[in-house]
This record gives C-alpha cells, sequence and structure tokens, in this order.
C-alpha cells in the first residue's frame, strides 16, 4: 500500500473501515465516501427556510453556546466575532433581504428610490417606523427612535475615518473621472431621511442599509472623550441592563468565562401573522466555552439546546439511538474558506514579499490546493469545490467563469520554474537567489477543520519543496494582525459570501481596510488591482443588470486569475437542535429565524 492510501486510511479510518490488512485504490475510496455522504445525508433532516411560521407561545429558556468571553460591548467593536454573535439580538437593519424573492423589503423603515437619469444622480429616501424605542431591560430607558440616531451614527460614527469603522470606504463612490465623492444623508424630519447619491448606483439599499447605535448615548461619549470617548463606551465591565437595545433582546447578565443572559424585549417591534409580538423565547443563555469538542459534547449530554455540527461529528450524533435532538442539513454554503498570501512590502521579509508577489506563484499556490483530498478527509465528503469566485446564488454568477488554477502539482512546479524557482536534487525548492521556499501559515487554534485542511495543505506543498510552518493563534488576535499590525505572511480564514457583485467594498477594493494581502492603498499598487477597482466602480454605477454583467464577468475573472485569495470548498451545513423547540426551519440562504422558536412541550 503506498504511502498517501496508508496516510488517509488512518484519516477516515472510523468510515471506511481501512485495516493493515486491506488496501483501497482512491476509486475504491471515493466510493466509500460517496457511500458515506449518502447515508450521512439519509439521516439528516432539510427542512429549507422560507416557509409560514406556526403561532407560538412566548416562554421557554434557549441554551446555547459562545466560543469566547465578548472583548467589548460596543457596537462599533465589529472585529469581535463573539461580541457580534450577543450584541445582534439589540439591533436591526434598516431593510432585510428575503432571499427567496431576491429583493430587499422595509425593516426598521419603508424605502423609496428615485434616480435622475439625465443628472445621473440618485435620492433613496427612507421612512422610520413609528413604534420603535430604544429601551433597557430596567425600564429606566425608553426613547423614540428618530432619523436623528440614524444620521448621526452615518455622519458621526461610520462616517468618522478616526473610528476606523468598516462602513467608512461604503460611504463613498468612484466619480466617471476618477475622483471619490460621498453618499450624503440629511434629515427630513423625525422619521424620514435621505441619502444622495452623487451617480446612479446598481444597488442603494444594499450601499445604504446599516445598523446603528443610539445618538443620545454615542454622541455625549463623542463630544466629551472625543475618539477614545466613542471606542470605551459599553466595555465588558458596564452593567449590561444599561445597555439599551431596538432589537428582539436585552442583555441582563453577563458573568465573565461562564455565560450571558438574554430577555426577550417586549417592546419589540416585529409580530407573527396573527399581529402577537416577537419573539416568542422569553430567555436565551449563552453558555460561554473555549472549546469546540465541548460544544458537542453539550449538547450530546443535553445542556445545549443548539450546536452547528462539524462533519467530524456527525457519525457520533446520528448514531445515537433515540435522540431527543434532530441534525438538519441546510445545503452547501454560499461561501468558503480561503487561503491568502501577504503582499505588504512593509510588514514581511522583502524574501518572502518577492514570492507572494508574483502572479505565478500565488497560481502555483492554487495549484497545491488538493480540494477533493480536503473534502475527503476534512468534510467527510460533505462538500463541492469552490471552483467560482461570486456564489452560485449571486445574481451575476455565470458557471463558465471558474479557477483555472485547479490541483495540478506538476503544473505548479512549471509556473514556479517560469519565474525562476528551482526544485533541487534533494527535493527542496528554492527562489532565483538560492533561498529554500518556506513560510508559515496561520489560523485560529480552536477551529480544528482549519488546523487540518492547513496539514493538508502544508503536505501538498512538500510534494514540491515548500515547508509550510503551521500556526494555530487565538482569533482575535488574528483579527488584530489583519486590521491592524499586518503582520502575518499567509492564512486560511472565511470572511463571508459574495452574495451580491457589490458585496465586500472593503475586501477587493484596493483601498479597503480589509483589502487583506495590501490595505489601504492609496493609489492601486498593480495594473490588475487599479482594473479591477474599475470594474467595480463601472458595475456598481449601471443599474441595468445586463449591461453591468460584461463588467462583473471581467472583474471576477481577474480575481481567479489573480488568486489573491483562494477559495477550497463549499461545504454542508449542519445544526442539530432539541425536538422540544417549534418552527424550526434552516439552510445556508435563509438561516434560522430565532424569533420564531417557541417550546412545543
Amino acid at each position: 500500500m503506498n504511502k498517501y492510501v496508508l496516510f488517509l486510511c488512518m484519516i477516515i479510518y472510523a468510515f471506511t473501515g481501512c485495516n493493515k490488512e486491506e488496501e483501497f485504490d482512491l476509486n475504491e475510496i471515493d466510493a466509500m465516501v460517496s457511500d458515506s455522504k449518502k447515508s450521512i445525508l439519509e439521516k439528516t433532516t432539510s427542512k429549507p427556510g422560507g416557509k409560514t411560521y406556526k403561532t407560538g407561545t412566548i416562554g421557554g429558556t434557549f441554551v446555547r453556546t459562545l466560543l469566547d468571553d465578548p472583548k467589548s460591548f460596543n457596537l462599533i467593536a465589529t472585529d469581535d466575532s463573539s461580541a457580534k454573535d450577543i450584541l445582534d439580538p439589540l439591533y436591526e437593519y434598516l431593510a432585510t433581504f428575503d432571499a427567496n424573492e431576491r429583493k430587499f423589503k422595509p425593516n426598521l423603515a419603508d424605502f423609496e428610490i428615485k434616480a435622475d437619469e439625465k443628472n445621473k444622480t440618485m435620492i433613496l429616501k427612507y421612512t422610520l417606523r413609528d413604534d420603535l424605542y430604544w429601551t433597557t431591560f430596567d425600564g429606566k430607558v425608553k426613547v423614540k427612535v428618530t432619523s436623528d440616531d440614524v444620521v448621526f451614527w452615518y455622519d458621526k460614527i461610520s462616517g468618522n475615518e478616526a473610528l476606523q469603522s468598516s462602513a467608512y470606504a461604503g460611504q463613498f463612490v468612484t466619480m466617471p473621472d476618477g475622483t471619490e465623492e460621498r453618499i450624503t444623508i440629511h434629515k427630513i424630519s423625525e422619521t424620514e431621511f435621505e441619502f444622495r447619491f452623487p451617480r446612479i448606483d446598481s444597488n442603494p439599499v444594499l450601499s445604504t442599509n446599516m445598523i446603528f447605535g443610539p445618538k443620545f448615548i454615542y454622541e455625549k461619549a463623542l463630544n466629551e472623550g472625543g475618539i477614545d470617548g466613542v471606542m470605551n463606551i459599553f466595555s465588558v465591565d458596564t452593567d449590561v441592563k444599561t445597555i439599551p437595545s431596538l432589537g428582539q433582546r436585552h442583555m441582563i447578565e453577563y458573568t465573565p468565562g461562564v455565560r450571558i443572559v438574554m430577555k426577550r424585549n417586549p417592546y419589540y417591534f416585529k409580530k407573527d401573522a396573527d399581529g402577537n409580538s416577537l419573539p416568542y423565547t422569553e430567555t436565551v443563555i449563552y453558555k460561554i466555552i473555549y472549546d469546540m469538542n465541548t460544544e458537542s459534547l453539550l449538547f450530546k449530554n443535553g445542556e445545549i439546546d443548539f450546536t452547528p455540527v462539524r462533519h467530524t461529528d456527525l457519525d457520533g450524533f446520528l448514531a445515537i439511538e433515540k435522540p431527543d435532538f434532530t441534525i438538519y442539513n441546510g445545503g452547501t454554503t454560499l461561501g468558503s474558506e480561503f487561503f491568502s498570501f501577504n503582499q505588504n512590502p512593509e510588514k514581511v521579509s522583502k524574501k518572502v514579499n518577492s514570492w507572494f508577489t508574483k502572479t505565478e506563484f500565488r497560481q502555483a499556490m492554487s495549484c497545491i490546493v488538493n480540494r477533493e483530498r480536503i473534502i475527503r478527509q476534512v468534510y467527510k465528503g460533505l462538500a463541492e469545490p469552490a471552483e467560482h469566485f461570486f456564489a452560485k446564488a449571486n445574481i451575476v454568477f455565470d458557471p463558465s467563469i471558474k479557477q483555472k488554477y485547479l490541483y495540478n502539482p506538476d503544473k505548479a512546479l512549471k509556473l514556479l520554474e517560469s519565474v525562476g524557482f528551482e526544485k533541487r536534487s534533494d527535493g527542496i525548492l528554492v527562489d532565483s537567489e538560492g533561498n529554500p521556499v518556506e513560510f508559515e501559515m496561520i489560523t485560529n487554534a480552536n477551529n480544528t477543520m482549519r488546523m487540518d485542511i492547513i496539514s493538508i495543505f502544508a503536505d501538498e506543498a512538500s510534494k514540491i519543496g515548500i515547508k509550510v510552518t503551521i500556526k494555530g493563534m487565538d482569533f482575535q488576535k488574528i483579527v488584530e494582525m489583519l486590521t491592524t499590525t499586518y503582520d502575518w505572511e499567509s492564512l486560511i480564514l472565511s470572511l463571508g459570501t459574495n452574495y451580491w457583485p457589490t458585496s465586500g467594498s472593503n475586501v477587493w477594493i484596493s483601498n479597503g481596510r480589509l483589502h487583506l494581502w495590501r490595505p489601504f492603498q492609496e493609489k492601486p499598487v498593480t495594473e490588475w488591482e487599479a482594473r479591477v477597482d474599475y470594474l467595480y466602480n463601472e458595475g456598481s454605477g449601471t443599474a441595468d443588470l445586463k449591461k453591468a454583467k460584461k463588467y462583473w464577468d471581467e472583474y471576477q475573472r481577474i480575481l481567479l486569475d489573480q488568486c489573491p485569495v483562494i477559495y477550497i470548498a463549499h461545504t454542508y451545513s449542519f445544526m442539530g437542535i432539541r425536538n422540544k423547540w417549534d418552527n424550526v426551519f434552516y439552510d445556508t440562504l435563509n438561516g434560522m429565524k430565532d424569533e420564531y422558536l417557541f417550546l412545543n412541550e
């Protein structure tokens, strides 16, 4: 048996039955993985969202988890994933997107779009609901939400460059002459405000849809303490009962390292089809843990009501006889994990930068990403290769536009040799100056699947003479490296989904804060990045989708060819939820509507 099959057998022993006496070729392994996939999918439940929900009753406690303590309860602390998870139930967007009808609908506000074709400008008017309030659990605060909150937030918080909000770049559009102009906001009345676009926008609701905090708190902090005053609002030492909410819930308790408790907000504006107040669930408890294995164990033991289910845990969950829970299959994810390589010359060594900035080097790295192996070993066959830039649900998705640099180690070597690299007789790959090619790849240590993916990538890289050092880190440290220090070499990460062609302006445009490989460029450093900027702006400013598609087609072809990020796989998404909860619908397009969950016991 060759070394690869031995290694693969050890990895997938639990579901293939591989042992020392048996030998399998790759076709046989693929067949077994396929059978395992079919068996698993048959044992899970598919209940897509977008359905009509039953009328529920108020009550019950829903227990779930957080994988880390929040670092802040401040709405502008958007780089803190744990904080985002618990702040989401406190706030709402102006509009909501109906994934089934593929259009925006009013949420906090109605909206009206007026395009001036003659002057090539546009106005988007919002009118807030009249039943919105900032309230706290202790009842000491009940302040009406007005257009002043939105205007202040857009101008003074999101629009304050010093606060480094990820929304800042989205307030500007590039004009035909190359200059930058701002989308401005203007108050009309207590409930009405409008955004004025200096040019036509293909998706103005997406460009302006936002969450915002209470002006009466953030303005005071800004006036009294400046930027520091704003940044220091709602630290983890804050009495959480004093944090205002206009969303589904109030936060009532935070015990560091233990739990966060939330109660339903009786002033929440959403109601069910019969006019009953939402959400139905009275209390939500987030148990703070630090390990995904612990999360799975807690769910198996009945200590939590909900868990995302990793592929490595599926067999264990599905083998339980007479479970009091159901595993739901949401289908393949819209987004994908990806590899990226830091091209910032000030933050990586000159040697490493000379490799990563070569297009052929990045293309070669794509050619050693063995997606099929990753899908077999890490995802147990429950994934599809990520070969496109846009998600299939994207309105300009084109199946013919796909990654050309798929797994092919021979092609990888030829690409590297074309730009001066050479594989020595001892098997080590060196650059034109004789430096061995080796670099560090990071990811968050508590994500075991990402760590496994890097291990496979490192193994494939070693076959062409490249040494990849694997380093697991705290996720917040990685966030800091991506947004502040920029001192990383390569990584695996996920940033969401290119659902709309205009999504991710702070990632794909060269001056974006999350333009990972080289952020905040005053002027595009490369010709291809300049072209991507141009295509993005032209596509964004073309309302006619048929006309815009030519820009978006070239846009995604360039990003696939240049490989600034290298997508891996669209995985099947699974979640477990206890059977005592009703109104459970779930898919990767719609997610799960927590506000409709109610106890059926």
